[in-house]
């Protein structure tokens, strides 16, 4: 089971299919843990997803931030997956340094999906900026 983006890298490099890699991203969205009804929230949801998305961000005693989500959508909540591997677990500053573009290309994505669903990354990824922002105290 991959737990970590590094894991998740060296699975896909072991994977020259792209049926079998999307066929990974739908085992990998299984993985996640289940969000509570509550957290299907509108305040959740997250915004310019052709599917539906829900990110909750917790706020650790330490300062690192940790996300959970959820799509109704198999590919997209594996997805959903990958982009919470690149970022939870990380102070906010780091989760603004980091580029998730760069781990999609690394991953060969950003030539494999859809225009849609390469929309609604990006709009999963400016929401965990946004609350890491927010945690920094800034808009």
């Amino acid at each position: 089971m991959a737990t970590t983006i590094d894991d998740i890298i060296a699975d896909f490099d072991l994977i020259e299919d792209w049926d079998e890699r999307y066929r990974y991203l739908i085992e990998i969205g299984r993985e996640l843990e289940p969000l509570p009804p509550e957290a299907h929230s509108d305040a959740n949801k997250v915004r310019g997803c052709a599917s539906q998305v829900w990110i909750e961000t917790n706020a650790e005693p330490d300062g690192r931030l940790r996300f959970r989500g959820d799509s109704d959508a198999h590919i997209v909540k594996g997805l959903v997956r990958l982009t919470l591997a690149t970022y939870s677990g990380l102070r906010p500053d780091e989760i603004l340094a980091r580029d998730a573009g760069a781990v999609f290309e690394r991953l060969g994505l950003s030539q494999h999906l859809t225009p849609q669903r390469s929309n609604g990354v990006r709009a999963m990824v400016e929401r965990i900026k946004t609350d890491a922002r927010q945690a920094l105290g800034g808009a």
